[in-house]
């Protein structure tokens, strides 16, 4: 076995609009450290966790990372392994930006190395989409997947967690803004319908089918016809205060698309260069400090590396 190890796991954009829960990519940040070490002693245990502010249990069984590290060595058949985990949250909860998703992605890299890396990166998946259904109730990997293995992944199959990776075009930038308000994930599928109209279901899978073929295409051109979510923002889009708002000044900055990061509050925004993505920000956080909402501002490529080592 290995000595311990430091991994950083990014945070990520889930749904990228038309793509509810099969969408997602990564950010260079924020995200969270994890830090795994042998032991002497029997087990997985947490030792320590700290920039939760006292919110996250100690209990490997309650824990996101803890759960998709412990569901890890189980899987190997060594779950009286000697490992301590170390959890550095390093970006908020309920932010839209998938922050149980880099925990649980941190915690099986992590453990993984410290056992001298029996899977490859693409088979720790399972188990880490586990530690996130422990944090929302929902398995699901549109977080999870681009924050462990980087890039904008499509889940064509969350069942058997069947993905492949989406080529971007060379300059684009994402614009993440962050209100300081707070919406659970599962708060946020409560809002949605069941019922999905078919002129809605077609729209939809229309604006989807051209977004993936607009990245791989890298025409910016068709990327901004089709960057739009017809059925889930709209039942989402009052739980964030001027959302409208927000958006309006991504569009008119330049922004090629701007939506709902995950399950809210973060809003995301999508351009064709740095220079662009920049003014974006700078308007979107222009119309929260007149509302006095705070905010933090993200701006990234997409991170093709996911979890990094080290």
């Amino acid at each position: 076995m290995k000595a311990g190890v430091k991994v950083f796991a990014p945070a990520s954009v889930a749904n990228v609009a038309c793509g509810f829960d099969i969408l997602g990519f990564a950010l260079n940040k924020p995200g969270d450290e994890i830090i795994a070490r042998p032991t002497e002693s029997r087990g997985l245990k947490i030792s320590k966790i700290t920039g939760d502010n006292g919110k996250l249990p100690y209990d490997v069984g309650k824990n996101t990372a803890g759960f998709a590290a412990l569901k890890l060595l189980e899987h190997l058949d060594i779950a009286g392994q000697g490992i301590e985990l170390e959890i550095h949250k390093k970006m908020p909860f309920g932010s839209g930006l998938g922050s149980s998703a880099a925990s649980a992605a941190g915690a099986v890299v992590a453990v993984n190395e410290v056992l001298g890396r029996p899977l490859r990166r693409e088979e720790l998946l399972p188990f880490a989409v586990l530690g996130e259904e422990k944090a929302d109730g929902a398995y699901h990997a549109d977080n999870v997947a681009p924050s462990l293995l980087g890039g904008l992944i499509l889940i064509r199959d969350t069942d058997t967690l069947d993905f492949y990776r989406i080529p971007t075009p060379k300059g684009l930038i994402a614009t993440v803004i962050y209100p300081h308000i707070e919406i659970l994930t599962k708060d946020a599928r409560n809002v949605i319908k069941a019922e999905v109209t078919l002129e809605k279901h077609i729209e939809q899978s229309g604006n989807l089918a051209a977004l993936i073929l607009g990245m791989m295409q890298s025409d910016f051109d068709i990327i901004a016809k089709s960057l739009k979510d017809s059925i889930i923002e709209p039942q989402r889009s009052s739980l964030i205060p001027f959302f409208s708002e927000v958006q309006d000044a991504a569009m008119n900055a330049g922004a090629l698309g701007c939506s709902i990061s995950g399950a809210g509050p973060s809003i995301f925004a999508l351009s064709m260069n740095s220079v662009i993505a920049e003014k974006v920000g700078k308007d979107m956080t222009s119309v929260l400090n007149k509302e006095a909402i705070h905010s933090d501002l993200y701006i990234s490529p997409i991170n093709s590396e996911g979890t990094i080592v080290y």
